[in-house]
């Protein structure tokens, strides 16, 4: 037995670890686990808040199954291997001519984590992860190998191109790429009020447009990128600025904030309009996979929720309203992102163009009190959890959001009937 904690510290286990070597391997620990009637999950980067991850009876490690399995430059196809970090994905990908269409922020998940949790970033003509799969391979619980791609058992790939891990175990996943392309970013500081009255416009007139909200102001961070492929307008940060606002300003000193508003709560207010307006305008031109992640050091709790584009505004009207009642709740910026529909039976776009809402606390701050505020307000809108970001909601709340939910646990019946795979947080979101 030996000890496992996720990234933020929301979930830790003592458990049976088990290091996988191969798909051959995790065959035979799959089979043997189900023969024994024992409970297995496999766990890549740990970065989910919730408890999607957590182990029952054997932990799967699958760091041994990395790389990129094969790469067409005609056909934008490529296959990876499930514990690949999409950081080396996306750089291994540039190597051979392609790019993911698009990327979130981070870059630490492993592939099949990211991709099986509804992972995202913001475009409204582009998809998340699991709008990219065209091929899934896993391990189903009798130990066999299943291979579902958009000509083989295509019927299953709506739902094991997103499964939350409850189908099988996945040990590797195909992605629809594209060409390599540039991103020319641009930030810039402008107000709350402002981007809220012309958010149309800002939506649908870039390729990428997100913002960053800071409580307690009328203050946000507005950011889009364009895509290109024009070499001749590539401009790098220089390494010293990125240094010093990744490293030194948004973890060192963003970290000593949080420290000092966790000692005294009641000056947080007075430090977000600081930090608010300590916000300065930006343009550089890079590679995509290097223009998307930002480094993220500081422990933080989060919950996101997906809702209808065209409740955006007044779902942040109303978490604004909250703020003014009740100052100083949090040092974090709100996160506001948007995304084309797919049809992925789980993900939190299936059918429709959505905003997401993100919302975070310090680790060693209360979130309670801020978090169940959000999701009272998130109760009047058809509101979809991040599958691997805090919520509370279970399987009957969940069937009323999602319109294939039932078809769903059909597959789940067919390849899981045992629930190997299950554990506290699938037997909660999905039922038994």
């Amino acid at each position: 037995m030996a000890e496992w904690s996720n990234w933020s510290g929301t979930v830790s286990a003592d458990v049976d670890i088990v290091a996988v070597r191969d798909v051959a391997h995790v065959q035979q620990v799959v089979a043997d686990a189900t023969a024994a009637g024992r409970r297995i999950k496999p766990i890549g980067a740990g970065h989910s808040f919730t408890a999607i991850g957590e182990p029952v009876d054997v932990q799967l490690r699958m760091d041994a199954l990395t790389g990129l399995i094969s790469a067409d430059s005609a056909t934008g196809r490529a296959w990876a291997a499930a514990g690949t970090r999409l950081a080396d994905a996306v750089r291994r990908l540039h190597g051979v001519g392609l790019g993911l269409p698009n990327q979130g922020d981070y870059d630490r998940q492993t592939m099949s984590g990211a991709t099986s949790t509804g992972t995202h970033g913001t475009g409204i003509g582009l998809t998340g992860f699991a709008g990219m799969v065209r091929g899934v391979e896993l391990v189903l619980a009798d130990g066999s190998l299943l291979r579902v791609t958009d000509t083989e058992y295509a019927e299953l790939l709506p739902a094991v191109a997103l499964s939350l891990g409850a189908l099988g175990v996945v040990t590797a996943i195909e992605y629809q790429c594209e060409p390599s392309y540039l991103l020319t970013a641009q930030e810039e500081p402008t107000t709350f009020s402002g981007v809220l009255e012309s958010l149309d416009e800002r939506i649908d007139g870039h390729d990428h447009f997100e913002f960053f909200w800071f409580p307690d102001t009328d203050r946000v961070l507005a950011k889009t990128n364009e895509r290109h492929r024009d070499t001749s307008r590539l401009a790098p940060m220089p390494a010293w600025k990125d240094k010093l606002e990744n490293d030194l300003l948004s973890n060192k000193l963003f970290g000593a904030i949080n420290r000092l508003t966790t000692r005294v709560p009641r000056t947080t207010a007075a430090i977000n309009q600081v930090s608010a307006r300590a916000l300065s305008a930006k343009t550089y031109t890079d590679w995509s996979h290097i223009v998307y992640p930002t480094e993220r050091d500081v422990v933080f709790r989060e919950s996101e929720f997906s809702v209808p584009r065209a409740d955006a505004v007044e779902v942040l009207q109303r978490l604004d309203a909250w703020h003014r009642a009740h100052p100083s709740t949090t040092s974090f910026p709100v996160e506001v992102r948007f995304t084309g529909p797919d049809d992925v039976w789980l993900s939190t776009s299936y059918g429709r163009q959505s905003a997401y809402i993100a919302i975070h606390q310090f680790h060693a701050r209360d979130h309670r009190e801020y978090f169940a505020a959000f999701w009272n307000i998130l109760a009047d809108y058809e509101a979809r959890p991040h599958w691997g970001k805090m919520h509370e909601l279970d399987a009957d709340a969940l069937r009323e959001v999602y319109p294939r939910f039932d078809e769903f646990l059909g597959v789940r019946d067919r390849l899981d009937p045992g629930r190997t795979f299950a554990n506290p947080y699938l037997d909660r979101v999905l039922g038994h």
